[in-house]
């Protein structure tokens, strides 16, 4: 009972003893291992007995007595096996794939559940053969029926309606599988969309597209996919450019608006300079008006005059003026026609535009690999365009033969023509399909991993090699498919047969047909051949068109061919560079770190220049006001005197007593304005005159008691106004010696602005030799240069040399450039002549009409000379006299005369100043008139010498060239000696102010 079996031992009716307990029964009803029987017991009336079990199941058995056994439930009890005891225990099972007993009985239950399934598919199957051939029976005494008797395939359908039904029941079963395998369906195409992406979209196929009726073909391109480095280096470069960009321009806004705001403050303070101006100009005119102060007037008027006249004669240019303009446009030239001279030559300058670094090559070979990829790719586009062609040309001339074939199958065999061949793909046309896998692809690849298992078992176990002939492979599903096909097709292929045997049966029947018929018969015999030949025409000129469209494409791809390998050689000479620049980049970046942080410390200096500028302009100002203050101190104290007062020597020496005050000795910028105030001091009351002859007696001076006889009131009004002075010029003293001191620092910092832009320009000095030893470098490598025969045009003797080290290579291009640039030179030339000479002619006008003038001056003053005698008797200066006589009744006639005479003066100017336009414009169309008949007589002249040199031109044409290179050469050489010698001047010029502004 420990192991779950249950035990039954019979006992005699008579003699019951314990060796009759050895013999028993064993029923095994539990599990061996958890069975163990927990209970046992028998029913009320002992007809059942129960046993419960460890694990868990409860079984029941009848108990029958002898009497009550049915016959039919008889069995033979075999006896009471005895020694069970010695008997050895069943091992138990350890193999972990075995089964247990509830695998055994699903697997048997699913064993049983799929043969009464194949039973119930072969009853089905068998039912439809027999329908079948039942219905191959109807079919068949449907044909023996006659023609007017027989049933149509409609007829044959009894209710259209159960296969609609049939249809709909099938899409909605298909429908729902689809709804319950919809998660499952795109969890495996994303996981087969994830290994494309990983294996299969990484690999590069090469197409080879092959002619139809040649040997020719033609093959994409091998293209390398760009790198991710590559593309974030791309974005990077994009990026970086977009924000430098966006700095250039907000320094540019930053620029314009700190110019406009300079522009601003410079209209406010000429605004401020104009107002008083203006005002004082008003007062003049008010004063003249008045007549009041005639003298003050005329002085005015004279000193006008006379600035007037020293800034007309400032405004005179010198001996040796130069044009600005033209200044300009030779600067210009020179910065911009480049350097000619050859790059070995140890002067040649390389152009600022012209410098390579690392940067720029590695962005020029990223943008050449670029282009080559561009144009592989579009390449590969045209032979997968061409493939695709190809394609549905093949698809073309399957329906083309198809079609053909049944016109064919109305004619007889003698007239039709044989079938063009339909051509076909080549493996390496579509080599993606290596990798395209369907259901039947890996049930085969199953099957075949099944075979190689198996096959390795037979190997391993020698007992079965016997058996290894005996197993025979299950068809696959392609070959299933056929032969149900092939059966099918049988059966209909007997339909048929019978359909043409009746058929030609009831023909034979019929009678002759008629001569329409025969009409008829014999114009669709012709149509049909007029199509044959159509249909086969035109798959013969589809297939001459693709191999003529693909001899055009491979032509077009020899030539891109010869293209990529030039590509490919210059990636190479730019890889060579690349290396060369990466070494030589630590000292030029060096070096534009040291010119950036010199331009950084100059435009600082300039700033702290332009600061200390402007400091000073503001102390001059006060300095101006407070001088403007000092006057009108000494015009009070002149006004509190009055005329003619007794005590005016000694008020003037109180006012003038000099009072200690601290105050440090005034440098060279003090001296400068000194000499300005004194200047201007000159014109008060002439008090600083007496300032040496008071000063002996300034010891002995009093000014703290008023002398007898004098006003108290105004002694202490110029006490007051002595203390006003010592504040202004305490004041004055301390401006002037803050301007002294902005003047020293502006100094020693222009000697250090100075000592930056020399160092500056040491430093872009050695950045030029560099970038000249960095071309020398990337000179000395060697570059491929493809040239065909015809092209080379270095001939000695005739013959072609070998050694090709002083030839020069010239592209097309640049030899049409220089050709061009002779032509173009030779008509600026032309033009040049043409502006020196208006030039000449301008300069002589002017030189006359410089003559004119002086001496139309010597006739006037000769004349005002004698008027003056006649009138006078001697010579007389009326400045002089006008400052000194005033007649107010004469000088008022005098304004309005004036003003009369300023109107007429203004009417007639204008009346001149149209006549002289219209005489500029008379002589502006004479002018043209003229240089028109010039240039047209130098035309014919020029046609007649060009015609008498055709005539004597020799053979060698490259003499006239030589000469007018010479010509050019010479005046390019006059022209930098004038250029040296005006660079010269501006620098004598500048040393000379800069030395007159020392001294100053």
């Amino acid at each position: 009972m420990q192991d779950g079996s249950l035990r039954v031992y019979p006992l005699p009716e008579k003699g019951l003893l314990m060796n009759t307990l050895k013999e028993y029964w064993c029923l095994n009803v539990h599990d061996n291992d958890y069975g163990q029987i927990q209970g046992i017991c028998s029913s009320f009336d002992d007809k059942f007995l129960v046993t419960c079990g460890g694990d868990g199941n409860i079984f029941t058995f009848d108990i029958w007595s002898p009497q009550d056994m049915p016959e039919d439930r008889k069995a033979k009890i075999p006896s009471p096996r005895s020694g069970l005891e010695k008997e050895k225990p069943v091992e138990d099972i350890v193999d972990p794939n075995a089964y247990n007993i509830e695998e055994v009985t699903q697997k048997k239950e699913s064993e049983r559940i799929k043969k009464e399934a194949e039973e119930k598919k072969n009853k089905k199957r068998e039912e439809i053969t027999a329908l079948r051939h039942d219905f191959v029976f109807l079919l068949q005494k449907n044909q023996e029926l006659p023609k007017h008797m027989q049933l149509c395939k409609e007829e044959y359908e009894m209710d259209h309606r159960i296969f609609e039904e049939l249809d709909r029941q099938k899409a909605q079963r298909i429908q729902s599988v689809q709804k319950e395998m919809a998660w499952e369906h795109e969890k495996q195409l994303i996981g087969l969309q994830k290994l494309q992406n990983q294996f299969r979209d990484s690999l590069e196929f090469i197409v080879v597209v092959h002619a139809i009726q040649s040997n020719h073909q033609v093959s994409t391109y091998r293209l390398l996919t760009e790198t991710e480095k590559h593309s974030q280096d791309k974005k990077r470069v994009g990026s970086k450019w977009k924000i430098l960009k966006d700095k250039w321009r907000l320094l540019k806004q930053a620029e314009g608006a700190k110019e406009t705001k300079i522009i601003t403050e410079r209209r406010q303070t000429l605004s401020e300079a104009q107002k008083p101006t203006a005002r004082y100009i008003e007062m003049k005119r008010e004063k003249v008006r008045r007549i009041v102060e005639k003298s003050e007037k005329m002085k005015a008027k004279i000193m006008k005059r006379q600035a007037q006249w020293d800034e007309l004669y400032k405004s005179k240019p010198d001996d040796d003026y130069r044009d600005p303009k033209d200044a300009e446009e030779i600067r210009e030239a020179q910065e911009n026609m480049g350097c000619y001279k050859l790059k070995t030559a140890s002067d040649y300058r390389l152009p600022e535009h012209e410098h390579v670094n690392t940067a720029k090559k590695k962005r020029e070979l990223a943008s050449l690999k670029q282009l080559i990829h561009r144009k592989k790719e579009n390449m590969n586009k045209e032979i997968m365009s061409l493939r695709d062609l190809k394609v549905s040309i093949i698809d073309e001339i399957k329906c083309l033969v198809q079609e053909l074939k049944s016109i064919q199958a109305t004619l007889d065999v003698s007239e039709c023509l044989p079938l063009p061949p339909i051509p076909q793909l080549h493996p390496d046309e579509v080599p993606e399909k290596k990798f395209e896998c369907n259901s039947d692809i890996l049930l085969k690849f199953k099957e075949e991993q099944a075979e190689a298992t198996l096959q390795k078992q037979l190997e391993g176990c020698p007992a079965l090699r016997v058996f290894r002939r005996g197993f025979i492979p299950a068809p696959s599903m392609e070959e299933t498919e056929p032969t149900a096909q092939a059966a099918g097709e049988h059966r209909m292929s007997t339909a048929s047969s019978l359909d043409s045997e009746q058929q030609s049966m009831f023909e034979m029947e019929k009678a002759e047909p008629t001569e329409m018929e025969l009409e008829i018969l014999k114009r669709e015999k012709i149509k049909s051949l007029y199509l044959q030949e159509t249909l086969i025409k035109k798959i013969n000129m589809l297939v001459i068109n693709f191999d003529a469209e693909l001899r055009l494409l491979r032509h077009k791809k020899l030539k891109m061919d010869v293209q990529m390998k030039y590509a490919d050689l210059r990636c190479i000479t730019c890889s060579e560079e690349l290396l060369i620049l990466k070494k030589l980049e630590k000292h030029e970046n060096l070096l534009q770190e040291q010119i950036y942080t010199l331009e950084s410390e100059q435009d600082s200096i300039q700033s702290e220049l332009k600061s200390y500028l402007a400091e000073m302009e503001e102390r001059k100002c006060e300095i101006l006001k407070l001088q403007e203050c000092k006057k009108a101190l000494y015009a009070n104290f002149q006004a509190s005197l009055g005329e003619d007062n007794e005590f005016a020597y000694f008020l003037t020496k109180v006012l003038k007593k000099k009072i200690e005050i601290k105050k440090e000795v005034g440098r060279e910028a003090d001296e400068g304005f000194l000499s300005d105030e004194e200047e201007e001091d000159d014109e008060e009351l002439d008090l600083s005159s007496n300032e040496e002859d008071s000063g002996s007696e300034d010891e002995d001076f009093d000014d703290s008691v008023c002398s007898e006889d004098c006003d108290e009131a105004l002694f202490l009004n110029t006490i007051q106004l002595r203390q006003q002075r010592l504040h202004i010029l305490k004041a004055l003293a301390k401006e002037k010696k803050v301007v002294a001191d902005l003047r020293g620092k502006y100094n020693a910092l222009d000697e250090e602005g100075k000592k930056v832009e020399i160092n500056l320009l040491t430093t872009k000095r050695k950045l030029e030799i560099f970038q000249w030893e960095k071309l020398q470098r990337l000179n000395e490598l060697y570059v491929v240069v493809p040239l065909k025969l015809h092209q080379v045009q270095c001939l000695i003797d005739g013959e072609m040399p070998s050694d090709f080290s002083q030839a020069l290579v010239f592209t097309n291009q640049s030899l049409e450039y220089l050709q061009k640039r002779i032509v173009d030179l030779r008509s600026e030339k032309v033009t040049q002549r043409e502006i020196f000479k208006k030039a000449q002619e301008k300069h002589k006008q002017l030189v006359q009409d410089k003559k004119e003038m002086e001496l139309e001056i010597r006739r006037l003053e000769k004349k005002c000379n004698h008027l003056m005698m006649e009138k006078f008797g001697r010579l007389v200066d009326f400045e002089a006299v006008q400052a000194h006589s005033v007649n107010i009744p004469m000088e008022d006639m005098k304004v309005k005369i004036m003003e009369k005479e300023y109107e007429h003066y203004q009417e007639l100017r204008k009346w001149e100043e149209r006549i002289v336009e219209l005489q500029q414009q008379l002589g502006k169309l004479t002018e043209e008139n003229t240089s028109k008949l010039m240039q047209l007589n130098k035309f014919c002249h020029e046609k007649h010498q060009l015609e008498t040199k055709l005539e004597t031109l020799p053979d060698d044409l490259g003499a006239e060239f030589q000469g007018t290179q010479t010509r050019d050469i010479k005046e390019r050489a006059r022209l930098q000696a004038r250029l040296m010698r005006a660079a010269h001047d501006t620098a004598l010029l500048r040393e000379e102010i800069d030395l007159s502004r020392a001294g100053g």
